[in-house]
């Protein structure tokens, strides 16, 4: 469906294009939803960021930057969700000038299998209630965060609508760990319900 295709490319476009303005603006705090763990001061944060590294990453990738200037709080840790961290630590390879994922055991052990996950929802339509959107580690409507990559991001599809909303949610449903989905995601969940 060359709209749905066209906003997906858009909206990874827009994440990417934001990341790389903020990175150089910020030396924010890195945001976890591992149980247990604290979020930490990367490293790199003590001096300016440049050329778009943040952390020793470049920026538009890893599991993006949740800015302690933000109005949204950071995702609590939870331990009934696969934790952003075992997504995010996926390696990547160049393919015909194409960026292609490496999945490691921790990610493979995901696939086709009943997940839950949380973190914060952008809608890929217009309306109230929402079938299909992206769930982000960060919140990707925040102007002081900056977004991660396509590892930091679930497309989700749902069995029925869920109210759109600014607040961290938590989904569960069928996960998939995509090789080379043509629209450079690397993780979808499908047939999704909201879990409180």
């Amino acid at each position: 469906m060359r709209t749905e295709r066209g906003r997906l490319r858009w909206v990874a476009g827009l994440v990417l294009a934001a990341g790389s303005a903020l990175a150089a603006a910020q030396a924010p705090v890195l945001s976890s939803p591992v149980p247990g763990v604290q979020p930490s001061r990367p490293a790199a944060a003590a001096a300016p960021a440049s050329a778009g590294v943040l952390g020793g990453l470049p920026a538009g990738t890893g599991a993006g930057v949740h800015s302690p200037d933000s109005p949204f709080a950071p995702l609590q840790p939870r331990a009934d969700v696969v934790p952003w961290s075992v997504l995010t630590s996926v390696k990547t390879r160049v393919d015909r000038k194409r960026l292609l994922p490496v999945f490691e055991a921790a990610q493979l052990g995901l696939d086709q299998k009943t997940q839950r996950i949380q973190g914060f929802m952008m809608p890929l339509e217009p309306g109230e209630r929402q079938r299909h959107f992206l769930l982000s580690s960060v919140p990707l409507s925040c102007s002081f965060c900056t977004p991660g990559g396509p590892e930091s991001m679930v497309e989700v599809r749902t069995r029925t609508p869920v109210k759109a909303t600014m607040e961290p949610v938590v989904v569960e449903g069928r996960f998939h760990v995509l090789r080379d989905d043509p629209y450079g995601l690397y993780y979808r969940m499908t047939e999704a319900v909201p879990v409180p």
